[in-house]
This record gives structure tokens, sequence and C-alpha cells, in this order.
């Protein structure tokens, strides 16, 4: 008897001992962060898969990055509510939680990592760290995972321009940079198509292939290596860009210009209705709007914007994917009145990239996904209507001083991610 007593003691004291996680105790939550968790959860289940495809372009011309058949989420570090929000809203909690994955991956929605490498920390954040190095290397590695079973992961190659998801609890946040850029989550909102989502995988990788130099050149101070950007680009540095997002907005103001002010607003509605044309026009003169406001790297991306547009589209011709998948998008976006985010159109878009589209004898594809109204009536409206584009030209002679400590952020929320200094690397 004493013996079976003793063998209870220790096991009650071993599992005292072990790492508690978070779970759902049905306490009241944050509404509107549990839905953004939820949109962030539906955006990386669809994109994810996307970015594999993406990898079958093996453009010789592009520069690459090396990408994973997964993405993973964590709530390390929020607080106890939020806590028990991502768990509700997505089956997160402290450890590495798969969230995303491709058909093939070896990795299944739900997993929860333990090792990476043979490395297993207690701070989650640097086990995210430690798997972006891992991503990085060229080489395979193994993760074990909390049922102990080890999985061998293989990455691939994708063109330069990682795509990301805004952080649920910013999900307002946008940047463009020639390393990654980060999309609201009211893009994800959406019901992407899966070639909707390859549009938006290919469109972020053309920004960088068509405007990286550019970029680089207004980005010419900052360095990469051993930096929290590596923390961000595995998609799941939530804390920190969220964090980095706080500082970013407390720093960079910018509004846009050369437009009335009452269309920036953010519209809530849902259409039901088939919109006039008027309408569509106030949609897109807002999105003009919000490309317009754009500040630091993200500013000059927008420049080429429309380079980005072709870029994609005909990379989703290469892919055997639907070319209007584009087109298709952003009328789901003008619908939905989702107006902040660079995935729908501008007229000055709509109208370059339907002159492709003419081209290529879809003309009539594109009148007939955007609700039967012609691209070329917009340009009759513009002359009577100032375009918030109209003035966003690049000149090196714009660029600000790169090197400024005093303004961290000045240049965008990535480039200031990109100096902010992390610990080192991480020990067993």
């Amino acid at each position: 008897m004493r013996l079976i007593f003793a063998l209870i003691i220790i096991c009650l004291l071993t599992a005292c001992a072990g790492p508690k996680y978070t779970v759902d105790d049905g306490r009241k939550v944050n509404e509107e962060l549990l839905g953004h968790i939820r949109t962030y959860g539906l955006g990386e289940k669809i994109i994810r898969p996307a970015i594999v495809r993406s990898a079958a372009l093996q453009d010789p011309q592009c520069d690459t990055q090396w990408e994973l058949p997964f993405s993973v989420a964590t709530s390390y570090d929020a607080n106890e509510d939020d806590r028990v929000a991502w768990v509700r809203g997505l089956g997160v909690d402290e450890r590495l939680t798969v969230v995303g994955t491709s058909p093939d991956s070896p990795l299944q929605l739900g997993d929860k990592i333990d090792q990476i490498g043979g490395f297993n920390l207690k701070n989650t954040e640097k086990m995210l760290l430690l798997l972006a190095d891992q991503r990085d290397s060229g080489y395979p590695f193994e993760v074990k995972l909390a049922t102990k079973k080890s999985v061998k992961i293989k990455h691939f190659k994708v063109c330069r321009g990682y795509t990301r998801l805004a952080p649920p609890n910013r999900p307002k946040t946008q940047d463009y940079h020639w390393l990654l850029s980060i999309h609201p989550l009211e893009v994800a909102r959406a019901n992407l198509s899966d070639d909707e989502a390859l549009w938006m995988v290919l469109w972020t990788q053309g920004v960088s292939e068509e405007g990286g130099a550019r970029m680089k050149t207004y980005h010419y101070a900052t360095e990469v290596a051993g930096t929290m950007f590596n923390l961000f680009t595995i998609s799941s540095g939530i804390k920190g860009a969220a964090l980095a997002a706080d500082a970013a907005a407390n720093v960079v103001k910018k509004t846009a210009t050369g437009i009335a002010s009452n269309v920036l607003l953010d519209y809530a509605t849902t259409a039901v209705h088939k919109l006039s044309q008027q309408e569509v026009m106030d949609a897109m003169q807002r999105a003009a709007a919000n490309r317009r406001s754009l500040s630091g790297v993200a500013w000059m991306a927008s420049t080429i914007f429309e380079k980005a547009d072709a870029w994609a589209y005909k990379a989703l011709e290469k892919l055997k994917a639907n070319p209007m998948a584009g087109f298709s998008l952003h009328q789901k976006l003008v619908e939905r009145n989702s107006t902040a985010n660079s995935m729908i159109f501008d007229p000055e878009r709509l109208k370059a990239l339907n002159n492709i589209a003419g081209e290529h004898g879809r003309g009539e594809e594109v009148v007939a996904i955007l609700q039967g109204i012609k691209p070329e009536n917009f340009q009759i409206e513009l002359g009577e209507m100032p375009l918030a584009t109209a003035t966003n030209t690049f000149s090196y002679d714009d660029m600000s001083d790169a090197t400024s400590s005093a303004q961290p952020f000045a240049h965008g929320l990535i480039d200031g991610m990109l100096n902010m200094p992390i610990s080192s690397a991480p020990s067993k």
C-alpha cells in the first residue's frame, strides 16, 4: 500500500514539474481578436499550398528564398485571455503549432513542435528563430513533435518575396518590401480560391523581382543577417510583429493626399446588391488613396505595382493557372468594400492589367468578372476626379537618410524590424 501511495505521489510530482500549456477554460475572450485569429488560420491554410505551387515556376531569372511546406503560430508571451483565444480560435498554445500546410507536408494541422534539430528551448520565439535558421541552411533537418514522433523536413526554393499575413492583434498591418510583404487580414476574409491565393503569392514575388533594385537602393544602410527579420519571415513572429507595428504607428503617420478625405473611410458593410459604376469607382479611389498613403520602402514598392501585376499575370499563365485570378480577387474585395490593401486595383492598375488581358484575347472575360462594367469606363471619370496615385512617382531626391536612428520605423515596419537586434544563437 505504501509503495502504491509513493508511486502516486511521484506521478503527481512529475506531472506538476512538466510544462503547462493553455487550455480553453470557457472564459470570455476578446471576440474581435478571436475572429481575427480564425481569419488568420483560414488564410494560412489557403496561402501555404499556393506558396508550394509557386515553386514550380522555377524562373531562372529570379532571386530565390527558402520556404517550408508548413507554417506555424504560437501564443507565447501573450496575455492569459489572449492565449485562451488562440486555443479556442485555432488550437494554438505556447508551443509552435502548425496552422498551414501544403498537401505533401510531412506535418499536419495542429501538430505541436517540441524540438528542432535536437534543440528544445523554453522561449518559443527563439524556437521560431531556430526554425528560420534551419529553413535557410539549405539542408534537410528533423523536428520532434509533442507526440515524440520525429519528422524530416525538406524545404524548397521560391522566387524571392515571402507572402505573409498581418498578425491577428494588428489585422490592418500592411507593408511591401523586396524580402517580404505583409498583407492585411481583410484579404484573407475574401474567401480566396486556390488561384487567387496563388495570384497573391506571385504578385508578392513580382514586387520583389520588379522593384527590388529600387527598394535595395532605398534600403542601402540595413543589414539582414542576425536581425528580427528572421523571426518574422517564417510567418509566425506575431508578438514581434505586433510590437514593431505599435512602434511604427507612433512614428509614421503619413496619410493620403490629393483626394477627398471621405474616401479614406473604412466601410464595414458587405455589398448585397450589384454595385453601380460610381460605387465601384469610389472603392477604387479608396484603393488609390491607400496606395498613396504607403511610406518608406512600401511607398517605393507602390511605384511598381503595375509591373508586379503584369509579372504575376504572366507567371499564372506559365503555371497553367487562371490568369484572371487577379481580376476576380479584385472584384471580391470591391464587393466587400475592402480597400486598404494591395490586392484591389486602383484605376491605373486596372487599366494596365486590362490592356494585357486584352492583348491575350481575354477582354470579354474581364468585363464579365467586373459584373459588366468595362474598365475603360473608369478612365472617362478620371478627368473629373483627382487620382490619389497621380503624384506617386519615384525620385531618388525624395529619399530620406536611411541611417537615421531617431526614427527606426521611418522607412516602414519591415525595414524597422530588420534593424531590431535579437539575442545570440540558442543553446540546448
